[in-house]
């Protein structure tokens, strides 16, 4: 016989069942109706993924008075949205949102993403103009030997950008 999963908040039978993956780890969160509808889970205007990832959906909320100094936003603004309200809340909400994003990334700052082979080319791309500015320098200061050298990396870069351009794969 199904065992019948209980409501984390209230431990009615549950109905709705969210499952979140962070880290490698997954958060299971079981409600009632009742308690999906108070959350505003149910209802996908009012649902609040930033509720669920703040972690203060089954926990009680600390009541805290910060504001941004800008627009005016707080939390239970941002809680409601999921949004916030100008670049400055960033900086009000440090404390609460700093937690949040080092537990679920890498960081609390935003690099991007970049594929392999552009880091690859970039990456050859410098060394060339580098390369370039050597041989400059070689040739100015009469060092033909070292300019002979430069010559040949250069080309040997060279190349090998052509063939990074010519097979991206």
């Amino acid at each position: 016989m199904a065992k019948s999963l209980k409501c984390d908040l209230c431990a009615k039978p549950a109905t709705v069942h969210l499952t979140q993956i962070v880290n490698n780890k997954i958060h299971k969160v079981d409600l009632c109706e009742a308690c999906a509808q108070a959350k505003g889970v149910t209802d996908p205007s009012g649902f609040s993924l930033a509720d669920l990832l703040l972690k203060a959906s089954l926990n009680p909320e600390p009541r805290n008075d910060t504001k941004c100094g800008v627009c005016g936003f707080t939390q239970p603004d941002f809680k409601k949205t999921g949004r916030f309200g100008c670049p400055a809340c960033y900086d009000a909400f440090a404390a609460v949102i700093e937690p949040v994003l080092d537990s679920m990334h890498k960081g609390v700052s935003h690099v991007g993403k970049t594929p392999q082979k552009a880091l690859e080319r970039r990456s050859l791309y410098e060394r060339l103009t580098s390369l370039e500015t050597e041989l400059d320098l070689a040739i100015k200061s009469e060092r033909y030997e070292d300019a002979a050298r430069y010559r040949d990396e250069i080309q040997e870069v060279r190349q090998a950008v052509g063939n990074k351009v010519a097979n991206p794969q």
